[in-house]
């Protein structure tokens, strides 16, 4: 059976990466978090230094579990729907899935399980790949081409993909309340501002490679 290590064969920096610039979408004075795909754990220790939170993480990579347990408070080694068992429920704040919903062949039922770990004003905060982003939408409109790549939109370890209406109607249909979603990492091509005005800003989606997600549980849950 093969190791999670070499299920998800990266290179280091992929799995160092802070990831400063989200730390912006996180709610002030959160007290515990969870992160899944940790990598080595950079943003939650980002998390740890500067809101002083309880940091936990679940990552199925053996080496970076073992070196983000080095920097956080708890990290499971599992795969994401096992480490559930081990997680508390009604703990976390804040839950980050940063660029991991789409490695997942099933996200909504991960999802769901996670609404039963938030605190009753807990928020799961995302980032997901635009499979839209307009280099790639370019690549399979315009040049018939669907090659997957180490990483980025099209890497070759996504099992989803998910555009601005397909991210909005997933948290629609498993009961989360969309707190904010808003576009992250825009292309500065002129291509690309030119083919949003010739289509009266239709494709404005294809500007953005990530979106960024907050929801909380819907009101179905809290009932």
């Amino acid at each position: 059976m093969s190791s999670g290590a070499d299920l998800f064969c990266k290179s280091e920096s992929y799995y160092q990466n802070p990831r400063e610039d989200m730390l912006r979408f996180i709610p002030a004075g959160v007290g515990k978090t969870l992160e899944f795909g940790c990598g080595e754990g950079s943003f939650s220790a980002l998390l740890k230094d500067r809101f002083n939170a309880e940091t936990w993480a679940v990552e199925i990579n053996d080496t970076c579990a073992q070196i983000a347990a080095t920097k956080l408070h708890r990290v499971i080694n599992k795969d994401a729907h096992a480490s559930l068992q081990d997680l508390p429920n009604g703990y976390f704040d804040c839950i980050i899935c940063f660029d991991f919903l789409e490695h997942l062949a099933d996200p909504y039922t991960l999802l769901t399980s996670l609404k039963s770990k938030l605190t009753r004003d807990g928020v799961i905060i995302s980032s997901i790949p635009n499979i839209r982003y307009y280099t790639v939408f370019r690549d399979y409109v315009v040049h018939g081409n669907w090659d997957y790549r180490d990483q980025g939109v099209m890497d070759r370890t996504h099992l989803r993909f998910f555009t601005y209406k397909s991210i909005v109607k997933m948290f629609e249909l498993l009961d989360f309340e969309l707190l904010r979603i808003e576009g992250a990492h825009p292309t500065s091509s002129r291509s690309c501002r030119i083919l949003r005005w010739l289509t009266f800003n239709v494709l404005s989606d294809i500007r953005h490679k990530h979106f960024i997600t907050i929801v909380k549980a819907g009101s179905r849950h809290l009932i």
